[in-house]
């Protein structure tokens, strides 16, 4: 299907048919419960330490590991492979999102990344011993799975809400989330705990608990399989191979994406502070353990902590959109998450209730700024290219970016100092601050040819 650019500067509305019911809205809300173990466990919490500490058991705290003849510091190798993993993202979920617009199968696209990403993550019950390339490449896996399951998830989206609705549904899906990945790092704490009990090393504890959010989320998939619908394609079912003509309307997307400067402008503004958003999740656990000195059982009781409290913030902050619009209410947030990232800087170390105090402030924001990106982001799409979109908007979405932790890793192994690394990430709040400011909101939903809800 080929989209031409609009001739004027205000495309019709496109209409919205509702299509859905609360018992699938329901089932779509349990994709965030299934797969947030994963950004929690693996990414917030336990593999970064967990793979940096197997990396220096293989060539000492200060030494380099060497891929393809290139030294990395150990200390750099976590940063860098979410930095990779991103980067196959790139040229990935653009075609992910074009074939799952040409596609009347949606839900089978879910369950097949879903659970490829679950079994990568269920395969680090192997990642013992110097195993660190091992682990490297399962996570690389892992993630790009994640990114191309949540394109497809989020592309049900425009189909479950109208305009009025979607801030609520998208904050819902988070909330629900949040309390999902919350629950399995409750259990996981616990486990510390029981460590000596259970006849386990603390190592070993880690291990197990990044295979249970592989099993946690594919247990958990199984309920939105059950309850969501397929659809008829929103382009136009593929007339040859699913696969090329994904890559050709890509092309195509890509192309005529010029004539949506407004939809470009938020993009890019959320691709920069997204940036800032994900690098402090992901390195966040080796901030705390390597610069801070706290024991992993102070880190995972933080990480609870954010994750219940993010549970009320994605609420609180969808409300506050309903009355003041979703750009404000992110703006707001980004102030938030700037003032977070300056207390980090100047935390002192050895202080785990100032460390959790930093946390309750983060988690405040965290599911909110996120959430409402989404529905915002869903509003300036074209219709019948959603999970094109998308394709391109999880690029820097739900888990991890490359820049930020590119940026993190180089800054530490220039300076050696996680405190210079962690503030860094500044910049990327700074200047998303200002780009998304500068987005005209109103009328880039009406030049996506969509309605414009009551509050923008």
């Amino acid at each position: 299907m080929t989209v031409d650019p609009p001739t004027t500067d205000v495309a019709p509305a496109a209409p919205f048919v509702p299509g859905s019911t609360k018992r699938e809205r329901v089932g779509w809300y349990f994709y965030d419960w299934a797969n947030s173990a994963f950004a929690t466990t693996v990414v917030s919490v336990f593999l970064g330490p967990y793979l940096t500490s197997i990396a220096e058991n293989a060539v000492g705290k200060h030494g380099d590991v060497h891929v393809a003849g290139i030294p990395i510091a150990a200390g750099s190798l976590f940063a860098y492979t979410v930095s990779i993993s991103v980067l196959v993202q790139v040229f990935a979920l653009p075609v992910v999102g074009a074939i799952a617009d040409r596609s009347s199968h949606k839900r089978e696209l879910l369950a097949l990344f879903a659970y490829v990403g679950a079994g990568a993550t269920i395969a680090m019950v192997f990642l013992t011993g110097g195993r660190w390339a091992l682990g490297s490449v399962l996570f690389i896996v892992a993630n790009v799975a994640l990114g191309a399951s949540t394109v497809v998830y989020n592309s049900f989206l425009p189909q479950l809400a109208g305009p009025n609705e979607r801030d609520r549904v998208s904050s819902v899906g988070w909330a629900v989330g949040y309390i999902g990945g919350g629950l399995l790092l409750a259990l996981n704490l616990v486990a510390l705990e029981l460590d000596d009990t259970l006849g386990l090393s603390k190592a070993d504890v880690a291990r197990f608990s990044i295979v249970s959010a592989g099993v946690w989320w594919a247990a958990f998939t199984t309920l939105p399989l059950l309850r969501l619908h397929n659809r008829p394609a929103v382009a136009g079912e593929a007339t040859g191979s699913v696969l090329t003509d994904g890559f050709r309307q890509l092309g195509t997307t890509l192309r005529h994406m010029r004539a949506f400067p407004f939809t470009l402008g938020f993009l890019g503004a959320y691709l920069i502070y997204n940036e800032g958003i994900q690098t402090v999740i992901t390195q966040a656990s080796v901030y705390a353990d390597k610069q801070l000195g706290l024991t992993q059982n102070t880190q995972v009781a933080t990480i609870l902590l954010v994750q219940f409290l993010a549970f009320g913030g994605a609420l609180w902050l969808g409300r506050l959109a309903r009355r003041y619009g979703g750009q404000r209410t992110v703006l707001g947030s980004l102030v938030f998450w700037t003032i977070a990232l300056v207390l980090a800087f100047l935390l002192p170390a050895h202080r785990p209730l100032l460390f959790m105090a930093l946390g309750l402030l983060i988690g405040i924001v965290l599911g909110g700024s996120q959430a409402l990106s989404r529905s915002m982001f869903s509003q300036l799409i074209p219709h019948g290219m959603e999970a094109e979109y998308f394709g391109i908007y999880e690029i820097a979405g739900d888990g991890t970016t490359w820049l930020g932790p590119l940026l993190f890793g180089l800054a530490y192994q220039i300076t050696g100092d996680y405190r210079i690394a962690i503030v860094s990430l500044l910049v990327f709040f700074i200047v998303g601050f200002l780009a998304l400011a500068a987005v005209p909101m109103r009328r880039a939903i009406e030049a996506a040819g969509n309605a414009v809800p009551e509050v923008v």
